[in-house]
């Protein structure tokens, strides 16, 4: 209550965010990549956009790279939950991917580690990285004040390089892992003022 009478938040956002945890209290796997890029706009970037307004930014091309880091953050929650929400029966991945290279939940609930398994894998954290570097094509324009809401974006990068280190192998016990570069990496991006 403080915090938004102080900063002049928008309610809109709060509303956003708990409307749209509201309707995944169902535990159901996403139909397809937009729409849990749906959900991930209305939580992870609705956040990005109360942050923003803390740091006294407002400013369109700061709200569209949110966007898509919202975005991004929302993909990689998902795939970095997988291994976990496997273990509790549960499979949240979009499914229109998981048909298109022939992968059923069951898949992921045994911890399979075929080529289609990584495939599905794949396709969905390319769709993260997209997110990433469409953000990254406005950071001329967005305000340098904007940046340290964005440094959420240095352990996407890490998940997403490790990821790829692993080939895709979502169940690799060293993404299970705490990154210790992870402060120096983003000690560095604060210092070059990039996101």
């Amino acid at each position: 209550f403080q915090a938004v009478k102080r900063h002049n938040l928008t309610k809109m956002w709060f509303m956003k965010i708990i409307d749209e945890r509201e309707k995944n209290l169902d535990d159901r796997a996403y139909r397809n990549i937009q729409e849990l890029e749906t959900y991930a706009e209305n939580t992870q970037s609705a956040l990005l956009y109360l942050t923003l307004e803390m740091l006294g930014v407002r400013d369109i091309h700061a709200d569209h790279a949110a966007s898509h880091i919202g975005k991004a953050q929302g993909i990689v929650t998902c795939l970095r939950a997988t291994p976990y929400h496997s273990t509790r029966q549960k499979v949240f991945l979009p499914m229109d991917i998981c048909m298109l290279h022939g992968v059923s939940q069951e898949d992921f609930i045994r911890g399979k580690q075929e080529k289609n398994v990584r495939d599905v894998i794949y396709d969905i954290a390319s769709q993260a990285h997209i997110h990433l570097e469409h953000a990254r094509s406005f950071s001329k324009k967005v305000p340098v004040k904007a940046y340290p809401a964005f440094f959420c974006t240095v352990a996407l990068d890490d998940y997403l390089c490790n990821m790829r280190k692993v080939d895709f192998n979502i169940f690799h016990p060293s993404l299970q892992k705490k990154s210790t570069l992870l402060p120096l990496h983003l000690y560095i991006r604060s210092w070059k003022k990039t996101y």
